[in-house]
């Protein structure tokens, strides 16, 4: 039930879809002959589209969310890796029969940079198959053929394939790590995701050494330049969003136990 109502949800409040019902809104009050909630509703529609497509906000919103836990110091020792899905594009990789990455690929270069760092590390990826309305393949198929493809060797690698989003991530990664007091397991993730993984990863109780990849904000005073390409100022606008919202629902109902999950002290 939580899985379907937060894909309804999420859908829903995209800021490219809020934008479209503002406009299409507005569209209506002219035709209902009311011109001037009409042009206020489309004036706005435009406003907000000019906000989030050509300025630096969505790079502001997520580079908070990236700069919450930052690259840890690796000790000597590691006892596992955890490498969380979000990297290939399912749909492809079903229609095509192709191993397709996206954006979110850091997460499995560096879990292999890892791998070879630590070679006595277990490797666990953690991914199911999160289409609601299509039967879909799982993340963890598509994982298994790349690390393999990769060089790493198949029996270092364990798959999660039932997951669909984080909470489960964490719940059945931990059935599978079955992490012993004084182990070092790695939490691999985009770094916008991190504090929403690292809290259901407590939750869970299954204690983590985050290591955050997969960046999507420079630092410094680049960080107000928005993109040439406005879709991307709006890309980030879209991702930023949607893990505040994550954030917000997830502590609602008890899946992480702090609005905004921070690094041990």
């Amino acid at each position: 039930m939580f899985f379907a109502a937060s894909k309804i949800l999420w859908f829903l409040v995209q800021p490219l879809v809020i934008i479209l019902l503002i406009g299409t809104a507005g569209i209506l009050a002219f035709l209902l002959k009311m011109p001037k909630l009409g042009l206020g509703l489309v004036g706005t529609s435009l406003f907000v589209l000019a906000i989030v497509s050509l300025t630096p906000l969505g790079l502001l919103m997520l580079s908070v969310l990236e700069n919450r836990f930052p690259k840890p110091q690796l000790p000597a020792n590691v006892a596992g890796i955890i490498v969380l899905g979000g990297s290939f594009d399912t749909r492809i990789g079903r229609t095509r029969g192709e191993l397709e990455l996206n954006d979110a690929a850091d997460r499995i270069t560096t879990t292999m940079a890892l791998a070879r760092r630590f070679p006595q590390a277990r490797v666990v990826f953690s991914g199911g198959a999160a289409a609601m309305l299509t039967e879909d393949i799982t993340e963890s198929s598509m994982a298994e053929k790349l690390f393999a493809a990769l060089g790493l060797p198949p029996e270092r690698l364990e798959l999660e394939d039932r997951s669909r989003n984080t909470v489960e991530n964490a719940v059945y990664t931990r059935e599978i790590a079955e992490p012993k007091p004084g182990e070092t397991w790695l939490l691999v993730t985009s770094a916008a995701h991190m504090p929403r993984a690292v809290g259901c990863f407590r939750v869970a109780g299954f204690d983590v050494l985050p290591y955050p990849t997969d960046y999507q904000t420079p630092s410094g005073s680049a960080l107000y330049w928005p993109s040439t390409a406005s879709v991307r100022n709006l890309e980030k606008v879209h991702f930023a969003i949607r893990e505040y919202l994550g954030l917000a629902v997830y502590r609602m109902t008890g899946k992480i136990d702090a609005l905004f999950p921070a690094p041990r002290s």
